[in-house]
Formats: C-alpha cells, structure tokens, sequence
C-alpha cells in the first residue's frame, strides 16, 4: 500500500450532536440575528426526546442561555437612554458567548453541564 492509498486523518474529531448544533445556531445570531430561535425552539424540541443524560442537562443550559441574551439585551436596549445599558449589552453578551462556548466544549466530550438551572456561568 503506497502513502496514497492510505485514508489520510484530519486530525479533527469535532462532532455536529445536537448541544453543538445549537450553540453553532446561538454564535451565528450573533451576525444574522433570527439563529438563536431556531436554536431555543431546538433546544425545547430536543429536550422532550429520550436522550443522554448529558445531553438534557445542556438543554436545558441552553435554554436559560437564549433567556439571558434576550432579556439582558431588551434591559440594555432600554437603558441605553440613561447610558447603563452601553454597560449591560457588552455584559450580556459576554456572558452568552462564555456560556455557549463551556456548553460546546462539553458537549463535545459528552460531558453534563455541572448546574444546568444556574442563570450564571
């Protein structure tokens, strides 16, 4: 067997479950605005089948992540007027980016979310 007949690896084990599939949908909205519902709607579809253990704790982490990001980002659209809402957004969005990227690490290991219901990181 000569170097071109041997199936080359990529060295890349990234895996499309469905947690990851919906944290890639959350990052996206950040550019198209709309992915995060579909990501969210996924989210309490998904979460109805029998799955994985890991799998349900991510759910529902990324469920109360979707209502951070839109609650913290209409408290900060509304108090933009009194500038406290110029320190709200970044925040909130920091916090959705740190919490999708932790969800998408473990779902990649297969690993449970450690507090699923915390509304922090």
């Amino acid at each position: 067997m000569t170097d071109f007949d041997r199936p080359t690896s990529t060295g890349s084990n990234f895996e499309f479950n469905n947690p990851t599939i919906i944290c890639l949908l959350y990052f996206a909205s950040f550019i198209t605005g709309v992915t995060a519902i579909i990501g969210v709607v996924l989210a309490f579809v998904w979460r109805g089948e029998a799955n994985a253990d890991w799998e349900l704790s991510h759910y529902q982490y990324l469920i109360n992540t979707f209502w951070i990001g839109l609650v913290g980002s209409i408290l900060g659209a509304m108090l933009i007027v009194v500038l406290v809402g110029v320190l709200i957004l970044p925040a909130v969005w920091v916090l959705v980016i740190v919490r999708t990227v932790l969800s998408l690490l473990n779902a990649q290991k297969h690993q449970a979310m450690s507090n699923p219901g915390s509304w922090l990181i």
